[in-house]
């Protein structure tokens, strides 16, 4: 039989309708098992965690069945609790599948630390700029010493201590300038 006359028979068409429906088959098939395993039709309601401690974040998924990972903390924010939930993702209200992991950033319990500069010598206005650059606070009532240059720094303290170059202060720590007046020799 030659070719030509194999693709008129009726054994060909019905070798190819045999192929579409097996291909059928299988598709079918095939969706209905993927909507079986991934649990196509299942929504969990991820839920508000912002300010929740990391003991009710757990207990919370726990109860839904979703699991959590930690990936940084975040610069502090003082209208959060200490190593509370400040971002999460997916966000609230979303919907997801069980067992699916929430992303958490937590606030840290304090301000990171910032390390004092050398500013012997320099300009109170330079001072003033490079301590608020680190994140520093400036107290405006400045203590004066005997000096021959005016406004010129010659320590810093903070809460009455005097501070070294290199020590660490919390972000956003008040400093006090002590500047020369400017009457010494």
């Amino acid at each position: 039989m030659s070719v030509f006359k194999f693709l008129k028979s009726k054994l060909f068409f019905i070798q190819i309708a045999i192929a579409i429906a097996g291909l059928l088959i299988f598709i079918f098939a095939l969706k209905y098992w993927l909507g079986v395993s991934t649990n196509h039709d299942q929504k969990i309601q991820v839920p508000d965690l912002h300010k929740l401690s990391l003991e009710n974040v757990d207990r919370t998924l726990k109860e839904l069945n979703l699991d959590y990972i930690v990936i940084d903390s975040a610069s502090f924010n003082p209208e959060y609790p200490k190593k509370s939930v400040i971002e999460q993702s997916p966000e609230a209200g979303n919907f997801v599948k069980e067992k699916r992991k929430i992303y958490l950033t937590l606030n840290p319990s304090k301000y990171r630390d910032v390390t004092i500069p050398d500013l012997n010598g320099s300009t109170k206005r330079r001072a003033i700029s490079q301590l608020r650059s680190k994140g520093l606070n400036i107290d405006t009532s400045f203590t004066y010493v005997k000096d021959i240059g005016k406004d010129v720094v010659r320590g810093l303290l903070y809460q009455k201590e005097v501070l070294n170059p290199g020590d660490q202060l919390p972000l956003n720590s008040i400093v006090e300038l002590v500047l020369g007046d400017g009457e010494g020799n």
